[in-house]
């Protein structure tokens, strides 16, 4: 590689550059809950910013930074959207519990993409399961990629805000 292309701050502290974390074209919905999440994200990274460049790492520089600055980017492109009061539709933010064909039951909260965690039942509002859900109502046949499901109940009630541990 000729040495044009070679920044002298790589090849003197051995860091690799590393490339920013892609942002979704979506819009940044969030809940009051996804909101707090993203405000501890950009005070956990500064912290860890400063605590790297503090210890002359680098590396852990470089990575604190592109967190930082994704973080910064979500929390600075965030919109706050509360669930509709009434409960009568599927929205963004709302809880909702869905029948099965074998007579199981499954609760799905929908919320913004950095809030999702599908194993805890919270799914990120561009995909494919919560765009087919919202705005149905109770009793809703809704065909879902796992077969068809009933809106069996919907609260529009938030999450609560985690406390921050630490």
């Amino acid at each position: 590689m000729s040495r044009a292309f070679v920044r002298e701050s790589d090849t003197e502290t051995g860091a690799v550059p590393l490339l920013d974390r892609p942002i979704s074209e979506h819009p940044n919905l969030v809940t009051a809950r996804g909101m707090a999440l993203i405000a501890r994200k950009v005070a956990e990274h500064r912290a860890a910013l400063e605590a790297a460049h503090e210890a002359e790492d680098a590396e852990g520089e470089a990575r604190a930074s592109r967190e930082l600055r994704y973080w910064s980017a979500r929390q600075a492109s965030a919109e706050l959207v509360e669930p509709d009061k009434d409960g009568k539709r599927v929205t963004f933010g709302a809880a909702v519990t869905l029948g099965h064909a074998d007579g199981t039951e499954s609760c799905f909260r929908i919320v913004g993409e950095d809030e999702a965690e599908p194993a805890q039942g919270r799914i990120a509002w561009p995909a494919p399961v919560a765009r087919a859900l919202v705005g149905t109502e109770l009793g809703d046949l809704v065909q879902l990629p796992t077969g068809e499901v009933e809106v069996l109940a919907i609260d529009p009630t938030p999450e609560e805000v985690p406390e921050e541990h630490g």
